[in-house]
């Protein structure tokens, strides 16, 4: 099976579960996306209706033609849906692979959410898809995801200076980070060990 049918799967533990984003979400989006906060360093923003409705039929259309998948992120003890997160730049042939466009609704936020989400895309991109490295980047001006990404063990690998323009026309440094195959099991274990703190 190939990697863009296998990776649009549901992955679940207590917490969260992950599915691909659906049609008849957009109610719960709604609720939640309206926030100027959320988008201050993504390369798009959600500010009216038909943004958000860009973003759902986009989603879901990209995870149809297997260029990414784009899944929305659910409470397991609410049912609430809390944001979404997305695997990018599917690279097969390399093993390799992008979690990436993570976000999260205000009142989920701090929660343990990202950290379990974010879990459970590693598990399944090293266990099941046999990845050899996985990827994020975000702005460099965004100290917060800087720091959470440190946090569930990867390794900051470097700069690529203006990367792309931003919604309000500035040019976007972007700073890679990654965690690689072999490095896999200990971080594993260290975000184990987050959980019992977490919840």
């Amino acid at each position: 099976m190939s990697w863009s049918k296998a990776c649009a799967a549901i992955l679940e533990n207590n917490v969260v579960l992950l599915r691909p984003i659906v049609l008849s979400d957009a109610e719960q989006f709604r609720a939640i996306a309206f926030d100027a906060d959320i988008w201050r360093y993504f390369v798009f923003r959600i500010d009216k209706q038909a943004d958000l409705d860009k973003f759902i039929a986009d989603s879901i259309n990209d995870t149809a033609a297997g260029t990414c998948v784009a899944f929305s992120i659910i409470v397991k003890a609410s049912q609430e849906l809390a944001g979404s997160m997305s695997y990018l730049n599917l690279a097969e042939k390399e093993k390799r692979l992008e979690i990436g466009r993570s976000w999260l609704g205000k009142q989920f936020r701090g929660a343990g959410i990202n950290h379990w989400a974010k879990f459970l895309l590693l598990e399944y991109a090293f266990e099941s898809l046999d990845c050899e490295r996985v990827e994020f980047k975000t702005d460099v001006l965004n100290h917060q995801a800087r720091q959470g990404l440190l946090n569930i063990g990867a390794k900051e690998e470097g700069v690529l200076r203006s990367y792309n323009f931003m919604p309000d026309g500035r040019r976007r440094d972007a700073i890679f980070y990654s965690v690689l195959k072999s490095e896999w099991p200990g971080v594993k274990q260290m975000l184990l060990r987050g959980r019992k703190r977490k919840i």
